[in-house]
């Protein structure tokens, strides 16, 4: 009997035993292994900071500063330390705001609105001046609950290049749900341009600081020592290809004028000159009390100062689009460079189809065709084109085209490093086949003739026209136009994208595409545009006059120079301007010249006051009023043929 209650004593001790030495070892492992329940412990007296980076900074190519980052200020808040005996009408005359909008800003839906607690920071005020922001923060001890958090949003140096550049917005929900917690409400984002394409070379990376507070939410001291803390690092530099100086001289002779201009290096695809007409100064864009204003000003304008033109507008080409039938015309054989055609001064498909040319001299060869922008001579070749596989097989030799026109980097995206480019429109044989009926020979190479004259259905954006002329100066080859030269990060320096440093050939022997060149050269020596040559320089260009149903017809000019050795490739397209010559090209040359010879000759400076003092958006008042001494124009001035 005393055994059993011997062997019963043993067992309960036995079983104590283990317990205390399981306890023993838990209590071991939350105090000394793992720290779990000390860190949640201490967070209860723990703030967390973010630090927020310095955005990548953008440079034009000669290093000229397109963007700065100018501080402002958040006022943070946690509702939970805010004391309900701080002197709120200070406060408020503080930051210069009522205490109904106190209330607003400090009383949110906490139990349906997950973005806020009311024990974890949220912005009470953002984007404080610095100005103010000093005044308020002598004082700012007196507040509980509420501290101060530094941004940097962007400002401008320069007025010019808004589309190029974008704007920086601060996120949404969609943002912040698709970020994978990059983004947190409140942060900012680029929203358009360079801004949104490079967003995650610029942003940076946000740091963190935790921080004790005291019971009255008062800051104590670095949570551990710092051991949780990150610092920031900033995002990376962007060297752009833009040239800013040339930039602002375009946008200057753009003035009062609706349309776009690119302007592209062809030896690399770097563009030098891109804008859309009209446009505004970038810092009305900047994060401040006034930006809703003029965003809105802008949206509502009829002008669409918002759309970008040069991307996103797709204009037929008109006659610059003769430069690519000719090069495709000879590649498909269906003519030789020497070839000629006759031309009365009209084109008959029939008796009752007759399409107008103008008078001029015999189109020997595709050169002298191109010359005098003959029209017949370009219905010809494309009809030829369409029916090389017999006039019933009119697909084979459409589809054929515009197999060359893709190769050429028409009828889709280019892919540059920017956002919005629209594809323009290549119609091929199923496009036709959807507009008119099923029925075997809807249509024929005369029904869709008015392509061969870059009319009809066929559409380019002009930075797939700057891109055309820019393959033709290299004499059959382009680069991807993009706006990246190199980002820099410290010391590191990181080329672009391979693909935009990557040969693409257009599939046009260089003897027909020398053959076009040429004929650009004598459109600007002799022939449709030879009243905007430039002094010194040989300039090849091509006239577009594109017909419109609903007023002035649109003036176009595509260009490169030297026509030797090309530095530059140059597309203006002007809405309702009229004739080619009378403004796309005088334009796209004094460009050009800009950009060579850094001034403009003493005997055209009377061309670019008249291009200054255009302005064809007749009810608008200029955007900026220049003023330069009258300078007469020459005696006598030699016009350009009006083109069909």
């Amino acid at each position: 009997m005393n055994q059993q209650l011997q062997n019963r004593h043993f067992n309960i001790l036995l079983l104590f035993g283990i317990a205390g030495l399981i306890l023993l070892l838990r209590a071991m492992q939350l105090q000394i292994i793992d720290d779990t329940f000390k860190i949640k412990a201490d967070a209860v007296a723990m703030s967390k900071y973010t630090i927020y980076p310095a955005r990548g900074l953008i440079y034009d190519r000669n290093g000229k500063l397109l963007t700065n980052n100018t501080p402002v200020y958040d006022l943070m808040v946690i509702y939970n330390q805010v004391s309900p005996k701080m002197d709120t009408a200070k406060f408020c005359r503080l930051l210069g705001i009522d205490k109904e909008d106190f209330k607003r800003r400090l009383n949110k839906d906490f139990k349906r609105d997950i973005r806020y607690s009311k024990i974890k920071p949220f912005v009470f005020m953002s984007k404080i001046p610095p100005v103010v922001f000093t005044r308020f923060q002598e004082s700012l001890y007196e507040f509980p609950g509420f501290f101060a958090q530094i941004r940097n949003i962007r400002t401008y140096p320069v007025k010019n290049a808004a589309h190029v550049l974008g704007y920086i917005t601060e996120v949404d929900d969609e943002d912040i749900k698709n970020s994978k917690g990059v983004y947190s409400l409140g942060d900012y984002i680029g929203a358009s341009g360079l801004e949104a394409v490079y967003e995650e070379e610029l942003r940076g990376i946000k740091g963190t600081r935790y921080v004790l507070k005291d019971n009255l939410g008062r800051d104590i001291g670095s949570f551990q020592e710092g051991r949780f803390d990150t610092l920031p690092q900033s995002g990376m530099d962007l060297v752009s290809s833009l040239d800013i100086e040339l930039q602002a001289y375009a946008e200057e002779l753009m003035q009062n004028k609706k349309g776009a201009v690119v302007a592209i290096e062809p030896s690399t695809g770097e563009i030098l000159t891109f804008l859309s007409s009209p446009t505004y100064d970038p810092n009305l864009m900047v994060i401040n009390n006034e930006r809703g204003k003029h965003f809105n000003q802008l949206q509502t304008d009829s002008l669409k100062p918002l759309f970008n033109r040069a991307v996103m507008a797709q204009y037929p080409p008109g006659s610059i689009f003769k430069t690519a039938v000719g090069m495709i015309g000879m590649q498909m054989g269906v003519i030789q460079p020497g070839t000629g055609f006759p031309c009365p001064g009209y084109y008959a498909n029939s008796s009752s189809d007759v399409r107008k040319c103008r008078s001029h001299p015999y189109p020997s060869r595709v050169a002298i065709g191109l010359q005098w922008s003959c029209n017949s001579y370009f219905f010809r070749t494309f009809k030829m084109i369409v029916d090389k596989y017999g006039y019933t097989e009119p697909e084979a030799g459409l589809d054929t085209m515009v197999n060359y026109l893709h190769k050429f980097g028409l009828g889709h995206p280019l892919g540059i490093d920017f956002p919005g480019e629209k594809s323009g429109n290549t119609p091929d044989s199923k496009y036709y086949d959807k507009i008119y009926p099923k029925e075997r020979g809807a249509w024929r190479s005369p029904t869709i003739i008015s392509l061969g004259i870059g009319q009809g259905e066929i559409e380019l954006t002009t930075v797939q026209m700057a891109n055309l002329a820019a393959q033709i100066a290299n004499r059959g080859y382009y680069y991807i136009p993009h706006f990246a030269r190199q980002f820099k990060n410290g010391e590191t320096t990181i080329p672009p994208d391979e693909k935009y440093t990557t040969k693409i050939d257009n599939g046009i022997d260089k003897a027909y595409v020398d053959e076009v060149a040429k004929g650009m050269e004598l459109v600007v020596a002799e022939g449709t545009a030879r009243s905007s040559q430039i002094p010194g320089v040989a300039m090849a260009g091509k006239t577009g006059t594109v017909q419109n149903p609903h007023g002035e017809d649109h003036s176009t000019f595509i260009a490169f120079a030297p026509a030797d050795n090309p530095k530059i490739a140059i597309a203006v397209y002007v809405e309702n301007a009229g004739g080619g010559g009378r403004y796309a090209a005088p334009i796209a040359s004094l460009i050009i010249e800009k950009y060579l010879k850094g001034e403009i000759d003493d005997s055209r400076k009377w061309r670019e006051q008249q291009i200054l003092d255009a302005n064809l958006l007749d009810t608008r008042p200029r955007r900026v009023t220049v003023s330069r001494p009258a300078i007469p124009a020459p005696e006598t001035t030699t016009a350009e043929p009006v083109e069909n």
